[in-house]
């Protein structure tokens, strides 16, 4: 099982009893509203399902961290990465934070965290991560985490009948100020 420690928050492996919240935010369009649409329950729990499965870095598969707080173990959202280049150990990183916790820095804290542990466990070189750009706020998750932006990806992303432009954004393990 996975839990890391931040002042505030707690990191840790997905479990059944999560099953709430996992469908409360994945059932958030104003959540989803840059990343994708609202699919069906049954959808929500087939992956969910999947998550519980035990995780390994080469699997393919995304490592889905449930984001509490310490305090009273609010659920604050999911954060997590997968690697998205076997020769270049490059991990994608993704997250989604509850509206009702947004702009408190739980999402840069966690995704702060997820990082360092991924250098510490896996020895990945780049984190790479996504983001419409209209939304701001992920955009400036990244930047605090010291991601750069690298590139301008027109239309590259679908979300129903609408095309996405995204900002790729990228951190080097050597760009990690300890």
């Amino acid at each position: 099982m996975i839990a890391l420690y931040t002042d505030r928050l707690v990191i840790r492996t997905i479990q059944q009893n999560d099953w709430s919240n996992v469908l409360a935010i994945n059932s958030d369009q104003t959540v989803l509203t840059h990343i994708r649409p609202v699919t069906s329950t049954a959808d929500i729990e087939s992956t969910f399902k999947q998550r519980l499965e035990p995780w390994s870095y080469d699997s393919g598969e995304w490592l889905t961290l449930i984001i509490e707080t310490i305090q009273d173990k609010t659920f604050v959202g999911l954060t997590g990465f997968y690697k998205e280049s076997e020769a270049m150990n490059r991990a994608e990183v993704g997250y989604l934070i509850s509206p009702n916790q947004q702009g408190l820095g739980y999402g840069t804290e966690s995704l702060k965290e997820v990082i360092d542990w991924g250098i510490h466990e896996f020895n990945i070189q780049k984190f790479i991560g996504y983001c419409a750009v209209d939304n701001i706020g992920s955009a400036q998750v990244m930047r605090k985490c010291g991601f750069i932006q690298e590139g301008l990806l027109r239309q590259n992303h679908q979300i129903g009948d609408r095309q996405i432009d995204e900002y790729l954004f990228g951190l080097l393990q050597s760009d990690i100020r300890i």
